[in-house]
């Protein structure tokens, strides 16, 4: 499983709203978002607007193909691209920011102990 984190910017005079949107997103969009690999998802908003997402999936870009190839993705990415700043038209699902994992407790764990084990 492929751990996925990524960065977009909410406007700031927009944040009361997404927050809103996101606290009642609709059940065919939580439905799309299950059934294409978006696992464990979840959003951080910062109170500058910064946006922080995590995710699990056994591939990006086939989780994010597969919901651009929803309906409902479209309709849901037409209302929230207006939430962001600097996506210059392209949907907030493609147009996040994925960071470089530089850490991850368990990977080094398993790593310890199989050195340990030789």
């Amino acid at each position: 499983m492929q751990r996925v984190c990524f960065q977009l910017q909410v406007r700031p005079d927009r944040m009361a709203e997404y927050k809103e949107r996101h606290a009642a997103v609709w059940p065919d969009m939580l439905a799309a978002l299950h059934d294409t690999g978006w696992h464990n998802y979840s959003l951080f908003l910062r109170e500058d607007g910064l946006l922080i997402g995590y995710l699990e999936t056994p591939d990006l870009a086939a989780a994010q193909a597969g919901m651009a190839a929803t309906e409902v993705n479209a309709r849901w990415q037409a209302e929230m691209g207006e939430f962001f700043v600097e996506l210059d038209g392209v949907p907030p699902d493609q147009g996040f920011l994925v960071l470089e994992e530089v850490f991850h407790l368990e990977d080094q764990l398993d790593h310890h102990h199989a050195r340990e084990a030789k």
